[in-house]
């Protein structure tokens, strides 16, 4: 059973792809995360914006303070999948002040990430928001009140590199696996950062919700 008391799907564990059985075993997380922030409302305003980066910058403080702890443990690994430019804390952090927020000091609670499988979970999560986020950074340039404004770094933070930085994500976390890597455990993680990442952002639909 997987977090939260749910079955993997039947081929999570290593018999099928560990790509697949992550976005199969992670679909219903994914779409919560993406309903609770709501980032593609084309009434999204700077106050709510700036509600919803304060949040993701507290959630990526604490899951990237895990990933160091591993880094520092497992500096092949961690150089192999290029840690060091995956980080993100310090761009919500620009973003918070160039828009004139600030940051949060509570910070969510997460699992420790006991060795590379946990690691790429976290990841997984982390990484695959860049994908989304290239949409959201168009999206961001269209709206009324933020268009003209800075320009948020932290959903799109590759740029032109995006699909090359997911693709090396996602060869290292292949290679991993065939290699003797627990497959269930990268799903299993990647559940458990989703659940905590929906978790704490769920206060930011309730002001989206006390605004309407």
């Amino acid at each position: 059973m997987a977090a939260g008391g749910e079955a993997l799907p039947r081929d999570a564990g290593g018999a099928g792809d560990v790509l697949r059985d992550l976005r199969t075993a992670t679909a219903a997380e994914h779409e919560q995360v993406e309903a609770l922030l709501d980032l593609m409302d084309p009434a999204l305003d700077r106050d709510r914006l700036v509600g919803v980066l304060a949040r993701l910058h507290a959630f990526w403080a604490a899951a990237e303070a895990g990933l160091d702890e591993w880094a520092a443990r497992h500096r092949t690994d961690a150089a192999a999948l290029d840690w060091t430019r995956r980080r993100r804390t310090g761009l919500y952090a620009a973003d918070l002040a160039a828009l004139g927020g600030s940051t949060v000091d509570d910070r969510p609670d997460l699992p420790a990430v006991g060795g590379t499988d946990e690691a790429l979970g976290r990841l997984y999560v982390l990484e695959g928001s860049t994908l989304g986020g290239t949409v959201i950074d168009r999206h961001l340039a269209t709206l009324p009140g933020l268009a003209g404004g800075p320009r948020v770094r932290a959903f799109s933070p590759y740029g032109g590199d995006t699909g090359a930085m997911w693709a090396a994500f996602r060869r290292f976390t292949r290679a991993h696996v065939e290699g003797g890597g627990d497959a269930r455990r990268v799903v299993d993680a990647a559940r458990q950062t989703f659940a905590v990442l929906a978790g704490w952002c769920a206060p930011a639909a309730r002001a989206r919700e006390a605004c309407a």
